[in-house]
């Protein structure tokens, strides 16, 4: 066995395969290794569906990836991986579930996913067997289907062989050490004995410069052996296999299979087996199992089946399928599957590690795995993937989180697989858990929370009673006339939002004004102001967006997006550590738990703090000549100090006033007591939204990630290219592929685009909305996305796909609300 490689996989199921050959056809040494046999794990027992359905961009570009390579695999490899392309029938009982196909489709569009429009007449008509007078329609792709788990692995981990990866089976990974340049893996040999796999007196070392772990359901061993939290927990899936169908046996004799048939609506799978139906429920009640480790004793086995839990899915799917009533059953399932908080796997660098990668928590292995490798050897041997890989990088759980968390959140994440899932979704499980202090106060006053980071964010604010469940909508939901009156109050009195959650981060001493410099592509600024700016990868696009206090020479305040409070931090330290040689010593402290912040914003607010101010002259402490645009300074508000920078996301005059959280509820008190009088109200983070649109404040995670360069953004007035920069070579050398813009979109009466429908321009799709809305100051809907250069002139006709036609967009001059920052900078 080779004891020193490039690259260590961990783990020989279908994720580790693909990983494995992805890396081998980079051209790294890379070595796979199994501590059973491959497949052994989940994948043996996966039904072997490849559904193209997400709501997520960079999760569809990975299922597009895969469903494309897997059907390239047997002329490579010689292994026919078992792939039936009998697409994929996904129906839909009410209106609502339409809609939600609807705009899903909007996404698939951006990719190039291709699908079809089916009437319950026409699915009748190709599908007699299935009962359709009760469907409002359904949409089916042709392209998808299903594939054998254990032939698409052993297809993968051939290819892999082929491109010089050594795979090796029966070896547990018993620790891992990092000696600083390269990692030392013990590894014991395992033997099979009575059925049990037993570790054998046989050990090595490998010494890799890389490590990927994909181990499956036992990821809770490699958090132990690694130190790291890993909120990879299995949930229970079971599935059941009837006998022969007479009537699907008949209609089969002379018509083509069957495509795979998803009823969302009765939360189940089903597809043709051998004459006889596989039944795949998602239902609710599936308990999380192996919260602190799977046993070793547990190989390719099974739980007992509990039908009583699936019994409202299996009547249904006979109510589907008349003709499955009188079926005997065959076989059942029931098996852990690996979920993770929000159904997303973890793909990327572990926290506090060097080399150290992640895949685990594939709920959807098979469909995921081909993708996973793809972008994820990408992100190894390029420094970066072709897509943003940020909203499946492992980082986004910080070490708030538990096992009890990721337990009852994975349990959620399973049963919530075939909810309808609205644009403006929130979850309730594990809430609420990180709350600001001023929450009860909030609460007290109609605030209808979302959850960022673990953190309670109000949304909007709506009177006692109102439900934020029945106000979900794919269209304007009950929530949306409270947001437009929150916008229309910072526009025209006042309004106060909590944005505690931001993270923030101090650095500070003789080595963090080089480094910053280099680190960010904006100059920095000067002692006492502030400035927006933002850390590039390697590849040029954007990593994290920054707004950067200078306290002293050498002394730094960092706010960034509060989602991404981990992510930032351990990238910023690592960073740190390799340039503290180059730039001097250096201190990073998070301090996100320490700062509370309230953004106050809108004509009166200069009023309400100087109401509040306590200065030896008041009148003039805010004023432009005093406190400018784009500056700090330390205040007293009362009895409460605090540092205040002038700067508001929503383009009215306004502060973020960053104070001891100890003392938010005086200061919360305090600022309402104050500014009730002249018009203050609470605004939550979907008015905000809507705000910072009308100004085309790019966000991050939307407009803003590493898939886009800060040119390409339209950010050149935040880029110094005096100076250098990291990622700065690769960003000139990127060029213009595409472009930021803003649309102002007349849509439906009804509705506003949600930022992920695809742009087209004289019947060609040109582009796809990052962000939407709506916009008070102009009385319709409003978009940002990107599309080509060419089209991103200020009055550009466009048109965006919403629901089932499409819209009239026209681009926008950037920033059309205020252009000239007239009213963020008046004086008082």
């Amino acid at each position: 066995m080779k004891t020193h490689v490039k690259a260590l996989v961990v783990g020989g199921g279908a994720v580790g395969a693909s990983i494995a050959y992805h890396l081998g056809k980079a051209g790294w040494e890379t070595l796979l290794l199994e501590r059973d046999e491959l497949t052994s794990g989940s994948t043996w027992h996966a039904a072997g569906l490849l559904p193209y359905f997400n709501m997520s961009y960079a999760t569809t570009h990975i299922h597009d990836y895969s469903i494309k390579f897997y059907k390239t695999l047997e002329a490579e490899t010689g292994l026919n991986p078992g792939f039936s392309v009998v697409g994929n029938l996904r129906m839909a009982q009410s209106r609502a579930r339409m809609e939600e196909y609807l705009l899903y489709a909007t996404t698939a569009e951006t990719v190039g996913v291709p699908y079809e429009w089916l009437t319950p007449a026409q699915v009748r008509e190709r599908w007699p067997l299935l009962r359709t007078e009760d469907l409002e329609g359904a949409i089916y792709h042709p392209t998808d289907g299903y594939i054998n788990p254990a032939d698409v692995t052993q297809a993968m981990a051939r290819g892999a062989r082929q491109f010089g990866v050594a795979v090796e089976r029966k070896w547990q990974v018993d620790a891992y050490e990092w000696t600083g340049s390269e990692w030392r893996v013990t590894c014991t040999k395992m033997a099979d004995r009575g059925g049990n796999l037993i570790p054998t007196d046989e050990t090595v070392i490998i010494a890799a410069e890389h490590v990927v772990t994909a181990t499956g359901n036992h990821a809770q061993r490699t958090a132990r052996l690694l130190g790291l939290k890993i909120p990879a927990i299995p949930v229970e899936h079971q599935y059941i296999v009837t006998e022969p169908d007479p009537a699907l046996v008949a209609w089969r004799g002379s018509n083509p299979e069957h495509p795979v048939l998803r009823d969302a609506d009765a939360k189940w799978y089903v597809r043709e087996e051998r004459g006889g139906w596989i039944l795949g429920p998602y239902e609710r009640g599936a308990p999380a199992r192996f919260a602190w480790g799977c046993p070793d004793s547990f190989r390719a086995d099974l739980f007992p089946l509990d039908l009583e839990r699936i019994e409202a899915e299996y009547l249904s799917m006979i109510h589907r399928i008349p003709s499955s009533e009188t079926v005997g059953l065959k076989d059942d399932y029931n098996g852990p599957i690996c979920y993770t908080p929000d159904g997303n796997p973890l793909l990327g660098p572990a926290q506090g590690l060097r080399n150290l990668w992640l895949a685990e928590g594939f709920s959807f292995g098979i469909t995921a795995a081909g993708g996973a490798g793809c972008y994820l050897a990408q992100l190894m041997t390029e420094g970066e993937a072709a897509i943003d890989m940020a909203s499946l990088d492992p980082r986004r759980y910080g070490d708030w989180m538990t096992t009890e968390y990721a337990c009852r959140k994975n349990e959620e994440a399973y049963e919530h697989v075939y909810i309808l899932h609205h644009p403006d979704e929130e979850r309730p499980a594990c809430r609420p858990l990180k709350t600001a202090p001023c929450h009860d106060r909030m609460a007290a006053r109609g605030a209808q929370f979302g959850q960022v980071n673990g953190w309670e964010r109000p949304n909007y604010f709506a009177p006692e009673g109102f439900s934020d469940h029945g106000a979900r909508s794919f269209r304007r939901g009950g929530w949306w006339p409270y947001a437009v009156t929150e916008a229309e109050a910072i526009r025209s009195t006042a309004g106060l939002i909590d944005a505690t959650a931001f993270a923030k981060h101090i650095l500070k001493g003789p080595g963090a004004t080089a480094f910053l410099d280099w680190f960010t592509c904006n100059r920095l600024p000067k002692v006492g102001r502030i400035n927006l700016t933002y850390a590039l990868t390697s590849a040029g696009t954007v990593r994290s967006e920054y707004t950067i206090h200078r306290r002293a020479e050498d002394d730094y305040y960092l706010v960034s997006a509060g989602a991404w409070q981990a992510y930032d931090h351990d990238y910023l330290a690592k960073v740190i550590a390799d340039k503290t040689p180059e730039f001097g010593p250096m201190c990073l402290s998070d301090v996100t738990s320490q700062y509370g912040v309230f953004a106050l914003a809108g004509p009166q607010s200069r009023a309400i703090l100087t109401a509040l101010i306590r200065d030896p002259d008041p009148e003039t402490a805010l004023s432009n000549k005093r406190f400018p645009w784009l500056s700090a300074r330390r205040i007293e508000l009362e009895m409460c100090p605090l540092t205040a920078l002038r700067v508001a996301y929503t383009g009215e005059l306004g502060w973020e006033l960053h104070h001891p959280i100890e003392m938010q509820n005086y200061l919360f008190d305090r600022l309402m007591a104050v500014g009730e009088p002249l018009g203050l109200r609470l605004v939550g983070a979907r008015a905000q939204n809507w705000l910072r649109q009308e100004k085309s404040y790019r966000a991050f995670g939307t407009e803003l990630g590493r898939d886009a360069t800060p040119l390409e953004a339209g950010l050149d007035r935040f880029v110094d290219l005096s100076k250098d920069f990291l990622g700065k070579e690769a960003m000139q050398a990127t060029g213009l592929r595409s472009q930021c813009a803003t649309l102002l979109i007349d849509g439906p009466e009804n509705a506003d685009p949600w930022g992920r429908e695809a742009l087209y321009h004289d019947g060609s799709r040109i582009g796809r909305l990052t962000s939407g809305g709506y916009s008070v100051a102009f009385g319709q809907s409003i978009g940002m996305g990107y599309v080509r250069p060419d089209l991103a002139t200020p009055g550009t006709r466009l048109e965006v796909r919403m629901f089932d036609r499409l819209w009239p967009a026209t681009v926008t001059e950037d920033c059309p609300y205020d252009s000239r920052n007239i009213r963020i900078r008046q004086d008082g």
